[in-house]
């Protein structure tokens, strides 16, 4: 009696149920960048920096007056290889379109939303979580905001490190350049929306508790 062999392609025994699909990762990445978009805004309106690559495109949009997405865009261009190298096209791809995305929700943003009061505490609470929950829902389909993003997303899959931890320390590093263009009370506040917001990831993505993709 010859069996015949189970077909891949219907088989819902071969398939991983863990993994995302195609649908799920582009709804993840629409409202993880939505979310750290918003988030970016409370930021702005309280004259506040932040952590990683987008710190570095704050500074320079302080200086500058050019848009934070489109800065982001460009300070990203050449993670992007080290990206495909060290943690493969899917994820080059993926935080490519993040990357993307998110820049023309930032140019977008002003013409649809705008904080009219906010206390700046607030603002940079809120900020932290809306940004670390964006940031936590993009990791956690293979993708990100590239910049030190990318690095701490490689030292957690290939060394074990904790992002959430690693992106703080970075994070702290860049936040301290800010004295150049911001007052010390903004500073400070800047320095408490990276806590916040990396405290969102070093709580919620840990290495072997989600396996997702």
């Amino acid at each position: 009696m010859i069996s015949k062999r189970p077909d891949p392609m219907t088989d819902d025994s071969l398939l991983d149920p863990a993994r995302h699909g195609f649908l799920e990762d582009a709804m993840a990445i629409i409202t993880g960048t939505l979310l750290c978009a918003l988030g970016v805004e409370f930021f702005r309106h309280a004259h506040l920096g932040t952590g990683g690559t987008a710190g570095l495109a704050f500074l320079v949009h302080y200086v500058s007056g050019y848009p934070i997405g489109n800065v982001l865009f460009v300070l990203n261009l050449p993670f992007y290889v080290f990206a495909w190298l060290a943690m493969g096209r899917e994820f080059t791809l993926k935080t490519f379109a993040a990357v993307a995305l998110f820049a023309g929700e930032g140019l977008v943003m002003p013409h649809v939303f705008a904080i009219n009061l906010a206390v700046p505490l607030f603002a940079t609470i809120v900020g932290g979580i809306l940004v670390g929950v964006g940031l936590l829902i993009l990791l956690r389909h293979k993708a990100s905001l590239g910049g030190i993003g990318v690095l701490a997303a490689f030292v957690q899959q290939k060394l074990g490190w904790r992002a959430g931890k690693f992106q703080m320390a970075c994070d702290l590093l860049i936040v301290a350049a800010a004295f150049l263009v911001l007052s010390w009370q903004d500073v400070a506040l800047s320095v408490l929306g990276a806590v916040v917001l990396n405290l969102i990831l070093a709580v919620n993505h840990k290495p072997g508790r989600y396996n997702g993709y």
